[in-house]
């Protein structure tokens, strides 16, 4: 008697691959479509965004206008502020007069709009993908991590929108003790209380939540010092030209640049995306102040800081072995904890192999993404969410652009526009072939 399970006669029209933020924003979207079969998969048990990182007042970086479905339907039933009325809060909110919803607020929003659909199914970890030719669709396999049952699908669309993996250095990967990513911090509390130096090593938003965190509740005998290898502590660029940046026409532009030229880009513009919020800059600013002020001094904040080793001695401290940058000077740091703020890197995904000839790669093995986000090479079947940095830009990661991507997505599976995609909001031009041309006539009578 065979175990394996049996192949599945019902075909969906898309199976999306994990349920982040910008898988469940593609289902709330397709849900009223009444001719649109989609299943949602995720080997999670529910819905929980980042609970590590849900720091008391932490907000997010986005408007909230950017969340799962208004900026392409602000008429969903699935909208931020539907939500905020179901629940009681709406006036609450309009009180509160804040453009950005606190980030457990973000995160119960979303737990509330999976309560909402039909086509989120939890408890499904992928295994293998592979393709039928005979009926020309996708079978996806999955585990379940409750009971290890298997369960197969079948789709004629995929959306892979499980994410990037968080990046841990390989001179910390076999470390013992308090050392941790930083999307793991809300969990490693009592492990902190116990250290009396406490080591932050890279740049961003969560570093700078996290140093700020252990800044304001820092005593007298304890040391903090925080090592990024960015040239300095970049404040996020809010203003809105360059948030133009995050555009369709943007998009277009950077999409049809040279692969070297886009992969040059994609280092310039890190702290148009990986900045610090300016207010929690001044809030760090303004504690590190009044900690003078009160003779709490064990501070340190070091940029141009590039680790290379980390050891652990007999006592289980942390060794670091650092580079100044821009002086080539190597210098030491020891610390009872360690977090690593050092973000996401993207890995294709093990359960693609059996399809990797079908899809599109470049000259580095990643994705090649066409404009429209397919990746198979009849540009047509399979699709990603974030996984597009090096075609797209920095919208990739974006949430005020999961709408408009999705509105492509949708458009690109079911042939026409089910939600209306802007072709152009930016007053800028960034396609110097776009330009209007003047003729020698119109340049003499304008300066007539």
């Amino acid at each position: 008697m065979s175990d394996s399970p049996a192949m599945p006669s019902h075909i969906h029209d898309v199976i999306a691959i994990g349920v982040g933020p910008f898988n469940l924003g593609l289902a709330a979207l397709a849900e009223p479509v009444a001719d649109l079969d989609l299943i949602c998969l995720d080997e999670n048990t529910g819905f929980d965004w980042h609970p590590g990182l849900l720091l008391e007042g932490a907000t997010l970086q986005t408007p909230f206008l950017a969340d799962l479905v208004t900026l392409a339907d602000p008429t969903s039933p699935y909208s931020f502020l539907n939500y905020l009325k179901a629940t009681g809060r709406i006036y609450a909110f309009y009180i509160r007069e804040q453009f950005f919803m606190l980030r457990a607020e973000y995160n119960q929003y979303c737990r509330w709009v999976v309560e909402q659909l039909t086509s989120i199914v939890f408890d499904r970890c992928v295994t293998r993908v592979s393709h039928d030719a005979a009926s020309d669709t996708y079978l996806v396999t999955t585990r379940a991590p409750s009971n290890g049952a298997v369960h197969v699908y079948r789709a004629r669309h995929l959306v892979l929108g499980t994410g990037p993996e968080r990046f841990v250095p390989d001179c910390c990967q076999d470390l013992d003790g308090p050392v941790f990513h930083a999307v793991d911090y809300l969990d490693h509390q009592d492990a902190l209380a116990g250290a009396r130096s406490v080591a932050i090593v890279g740049s961003g938003q969560s570093a700078a939540e996290i140093f700020h965190d252990r800044l304001v509740r820092l005593g007298a005998d304890d040391r903090l010092d925080w090592f990024t290898r960015s040239p300095r502590f970049f404040a996020m660029a809010y203003d809105k030209l360059t948030l133009e940046l995050t555009s369709p026409e943007y998009i277009d532009y950077f999409h049809a640049l040279p692969e070297h030229t886009r992969q040059r880009l994609s280092v310039a513009q890190k702290p148009l995306y990986k900045g610090i919020d300016r207010d929690l800059s001044a809030a760090i600013y303004d504690t590190l102040y009044e900690k003078q002020v009160h003779g709490i001094t064990g501070v340190g904040l070091q940029a141009n800081a590039s680790l290379t080793d980390v050891q652990q001695d007999a006592a289980g401290r942390f060794h670091l072995s650092l580079t100044q940058t821009e002086q080539g000077q190597a210098f030491t740091h020891v610390a009872d904890a360690l977090v690593l703020a050092t973000g996401f890197s993207h890995r294709v995904p093990d359960y693609l192999a059996p399809i990797a000839d079908r899809l599109r790669w470049d000259g580095q093995n990643r994705f090649d993404v066409t404009r429209r986000y397919a990746i198979d090479q009849a540009e047509r079947a399979v699709f990603v969410q974030n996984a597009e940095l090096h075609t797209h830009g920095f919208t990739a990661s974006d949430l005020g652009m999961a709408c408009y991507r999705n509105a492509v997505i949708l458009a690109e599976i079911t042939g026409r526009e089910v939600y209306a995609i802007e072709q152009a909001i930016a007053f800028q031009t960034f396609d110097a072939r776009q330009q209007p041309q003047a003729t020698p006539d119109e340049s003499l009578r304008r300066e007539g």
